[in-house]
Order: C-alpha cells, then structure tokens, then sequence
C-alpha cells in the first residue's frame, strides 16, 4: 500500500533537519520554531497530542490559515479595483480561495510530499493539498507574523495566479450557474443523487440532472458535491451557447 509517509513514534535528529531544511527551502526564510510546520503536516488519522494532551495536527492551523488568506486577498482586491462593489470583491475573492484553486496551489507546491499520516495517499482525498496549504499560511503566521504571511501569499498566490481578467469570467460552480439559468429561464431542474459504490471499497455517489423533465447529463465521484459539480459542468456544455448569449 502506498503510504504518504511512515509513521515513527520519534523523529531521529536527522530527521527533524532534512525537514528544516526543506521548509527554509519552501518558504524562503529561515523558520524560528519549527514545531508549528511540523503541526501543518501531521493528519489527524495519527491522533498525535502534544505535552498538554491536545491535539497535534494540521485541523486548527488550517482554520488560522483559512482567515488569513482570505485577509490578506481581501486587502489585495481592495487596493486593485477600488472602483467595484462589495458583490464583486467577494466572488472575485472566492474565486482566488476556491478549494479547486487551493487544492491546485499545494499540487504545484508539492505539499503532499511532507504530510505524515497513516491514510494511504489514494484514500486521503483530493483536499488535503488545499487544506494543508491554508495549515502552511496558519503556521507562517505564528511562527514569524503578519507581514511574512503576507510576503508569502503575494509570493506564492497573487503573483503567480491571480489575473484579474481571467478570474472575472472564471466559473466556480456549475451547479449554480445552471439553476440560476433554469430558474431565468423558467425552466424546471431536477438533480437526482444517490449512493452507487458496486464493488468498490470507496463511497461513490450518482448524480443525474433533468431539465424540463428530458435528462441532460450524469455524474459520478466519491463526494455528492463532486458528483453534482460533474454533472452540472456536462450540462452547462450542452447548453452553453444559450446561457451565453442569455
């Protein structure tokens, strides 16, 4: 089984700096207490605790990181287009921290590389890239503050992804766009979802969506949220000169 890394009870010296030495390379500073970048990449499935009996894993950190992210992006978009709405800087800002964005972000950073957990990789789910990425920012954050979680999102998101331009006809649910189409339109939707795992040790779910009462297209993932993003994204294709031009 291919197991993201394996866990031992201590970490030898060794160790404990290859994986400082990876973070200053990753980060590009020098991180002062480098227990908190350790609690980035630990996974809850080791139910590690520390000296006070709480818990040692990415889950908080990943809350932390969460907030600061959407800050500092919040404070990018307010300074960049100081001409548009509140409505506007909010989808824009979701946009940039969508969980498919985020998810890309700790792929490109290769984030995966330094978790430890006792989940074999294949079973752990796409997220963890983006959910250890916002535990990455949450630690920057203790460990050296405000202005280098700063630094760092401009470094490592703003700079090299967002553009603002692309962003703005970027779709970030299907499933939204159609049911606001259909209901413009007056058109009936109907999403039908439902457990369909066969033989397979993981949960799979069904998505099938109808539009005035004639099925337009199916979906199929580990998640109902997935499913039904698959199935609106195959409707939207084929109707999508119409909700273009609407």
């Amino acid at each position: 089984m291919n197991f993201i890394r394996k866990i031992v009870t201590q970490s030898s010296k060794g160790d404990d700096e290859v994986f400082y030495n990876a973070m200053r390379n990753l980060l590009e500073f020098t991180p002062k207490k480098i227990i908190y970048y350790q609690k980035a990449f630990t996974h809850r499935s080791l139910k590690k605790v520390n000296d006070k009996g709480e818990p040692f894993n990415y889950e908080r950190l990943e809350f932390l990181g969460d907030a600061m992210l959407g800050s500092v992006i919040a404070s990018y978009l307010y300074k960049k287009v100081p001409g548009e709405s509140e409505g506007y800087l909010t989808q824009m800002r979701s946009k940039i921290v969508s969980r498919e964005h985020l998810n890309e972000l700790g792929k490109d950073l290769n984030l995966i590389s330094f978790v430890k957990s006792n989940i074999a990789e294949d079973n752990i789910g796409d997220n963890i890239h983006g959910n250890i990425f916002e535990a990455l920012i949450g630690a920057i954050y203790l460990d050296k503050g405000y202005n280098y979680c700063n630094k760092f999102i401009y470094d490592k998101v703003i700079i090299p992804y967002v553009d603002i331009p692309k962003l703005e006809g970027k779709i970030t649910s299907y499933k939204g766009l159609i049911i606001e189409w259909c209901q413009k339109q007056k058109k009936k939707y109907y999403i039908e979802t439902y457990e369909d795992t066969g033989n397979e040790a993981i949960k799979h779910f069904s998505v099938k969506i109808s539009i005035d009462g004639v099925q337009i297209a199916k979906g199929r993932a580990t998640s109902k949220k997935k499913a039904e993003e698959q199935a609106s994204k195959r409707v939207y294709y084929s109707f999508q000169d119409q909700i273009e031009n609407t």
